[in-house]
């Protein structure tokens, strides 16, 4: 039976499967504050839709957590920090071997 630490490992290791999963971690890790989906979404030229997404499922595998919301014009934004403290995970985001990015039309 596998325990909740293999369980969450697991599920992280498949979440740095994807590039721009990998991308928001660096970028979280590189500015080294909270920051929203919304802000990252702008930082790296991407949907918030989309963005919003690989966010909640980095913060299933915490990666990241939720530190605080703020209503913002009628809706609220979420702020989040990276917590992930696995040294192997660390390392893979240190690399530079991700495929260079597709340019969007």
């Amino acid at each position: 039976m596998a325990t909740a630490r293999s369980s969450k490992t697991r599920d992280l290791f498949e979440a740095l499967a994807h590039p721009l999963r990998r991308q928001i971690l660096r970028k979280m890790i590189e500015d080294e504050a909270e920051t929203s989906p919304r802000d990252l979404a702008h930082d790296l030229n991407e949907q918030l839709s989309k963005l919003s997404y690989h966010v909640r499922v980095l913060a299933s595998c915490a990666a990241i957590e939720l530190v605080r919301t703020e209503q913002v014009r009628g809706s609220t934004q979420h702020f989040y920090r990276v917590i992930v403290d696995a040294r192997w995970a660390r390392m893979a985001l240190a690399t530079t071997g991700d495929p260079p990015e597709k340019a969007k039309p």
